[in-house]
């Protein structure tokens, strides 16, 4: 961590937080201008989420409908009960859908060494992916046990509901949120540590040396609508990739996603969140495929704004085909960078009045990345406190993959933009959770 002053108080930063629950002081944002957060929605012109009926979670619910929970099977309960009628559920203390630990979903007979010892690329090759493997194999016992912990630790949420973490120490562990074909859903003042998976798949035609994949987002926006996630934490926590080991000569990748917009989700407003200690942050459209493009096309709107991006390696975010607007955000990077802004197929991103903080040796040039021939914006943008043209500067030092300017659009739905030099002070000082009470 590292301390800085906001507003004449020392607080911590969250700048390389790996700790879950997180010690805060300070004041809160405007955003808490009442007290009730189950009852808060998302303000006019408050980015994508705000458009056409605008965001109000479950802020409606009637009494009966309003749940505080502490324990996973509280939680997965609050969901279920009351269908999609208006509901707030608070969230108390941090949940852990994995106390148990991960021998608690191992199917019998399961056993690690024989998996290694069998498809090690020595003994299985590197040619043939392990799709028909049956179910009393390593690979078969693998995937059951793998679908016991997907059953496990997920957890749909309804249309019209309010999730808040109450006071500065509320969150999860473990948990992936679904918050899929649903309209109306609002995340708010919780830090999440990223699930890991128990039982990463080993695939050896998976690039030229093979490679281990793993499942479980910590949050996926799957076919919704008018999402407001705000003032939340992701986090690797107590398990980052840095200390996973290595087997067959690939990391043991345990860690999908942050956050996830897929699948013609539309509407998504994420302010002042912190996503910190992660690979594949953000991932918005999935695919390049015709099959997932037709419905992506047209959808995939999202605002981000306030949000601390730090020690992260890529996707802050990656877009496909969404019109993306990404302003007064700020973005430190570690000797692990790769890039910011992925920028992909048909992807309409605006990147302006953002703050980045890098460290000796890392270039400009690679906070854009092209993944595909779109178009960006990306003005007033400032690193390490001096205005830079990020395209130009892109342009100039890769010259093999040239971005062009102007995204061809122009968000409207903004409420203040700061000075994009006011950054790093504005949302080091106010974004995270455990900020607003």
């Amino acid at each position: 961590m590292r301390t800085q002053k906001c507003h004449g108080r020392v607080i911590a930063a969250l700048v390389g937080c790996t700790a879950l629950v997180l010690s805060v002081t300070g004041t809160a944002s405007a955003h808490a201008a009442s007290r009730d957060l189950g009852r808060q929605v998302l303000a006019a012109n408050d980015g994508w989420g705000s458009y056409g009926t605008g965001t109000t979670g479950g802020s409606a619910a009637d009494a009966d409908h309003v749940y505080t929970v502490t324990t996973w099977a509280e939680f997965k309960a609050a969901l279920a009960a009351g269908g999609t009628a208006p509901k707030i559920i608070k969230v108390k203390g941090v949940i852990d859908a994995v106390a148990e630990g991960c021998d608690a979903f191992a199917a019998p007979g399961y056993d690690f060494d024989a998996y290694l010892a069998k498809y090690s690329p020595q003994a299985w090759g590197l040619d043939t992916d392990l799709a028909a493997e049956p179910d009393d194999s390593p690979e078969g016992l693998r995937r059951t046990s793998q679908a016991n912990q997907d059953k496990a630790i997920k957890a749909n949420v309804p249309s019209n509901t309010t999730i808040v973490g109450i006071g500065r120490n509320a969150g999860f562990k473990g948990v992936s949120l679904q918050i899929k074909a649903v309209d109306n859903v609002i995340i708010r003042n919780l830090a999440f540590e990223s699930p890991i998976d128990c039982f990463p798949q080993w695939d050896p035609t998976d690039g030229s040396t093979g490679n281990w994949n793993s499942e479980y987002d910590t949050a996926v926006v799957y076919g919704a609508t008018h999402v407001w996630l705000d003032h939340n934490t992701f986090t690797d926590g107590f398990h980052p990739d840095s200390a996973a080991p290595t087997y067959f000569g690939m990391l043991y990748q345990q860690h999908d996603g942050e956050l996830d917009i897929v699948r013609g989700s539309d509407y998504v407003t994420a302010s002042w969140n912190v996503f910190t200690e992660h690979d594949k942050t953000i991932l918005i459209g999935n695919s390049d495929s015709e099959s997932t493009a037709a419905g992506d096309r047209g959808h995939l709107k999202v605002t981000f704004h306030h949000n601390l991006f730090s020690n992260l390696v890529e996707r802050a975010p990656r877009v496909r085909f969404g019109q993306v607007d990404s302003y007064n955000n700020h973005f430190v990077a570690n000797g692990d960078y790769s890039y910011s802004f992925g920028i992909g197929k048909e992807s309409q991103l605006v990147a302006e009045h953002n703050a980045f903080t890098l460290p000796d040796g890392i270039s400009a040039a690679k906070v854009l990345k092209r993944w595909n021939v779109s178009p960006v914006t990306a003005d007033d943008n400032y690193v390490n406190g001096t205005a830079t043209d990020l395209i130009a500067v892109h342009n100039a030092e890769i010259p093999g993959e040239v971005l062009e300017s102007g995204a061809g659009w122009t968000p409207t739905l903004r409420t203040k933009v700061d000075p994009a030099k006011s950054v790093p002070r504005i949302v080091d000082c106010g974004a995270g959770a455990g900020r607003l009470g």
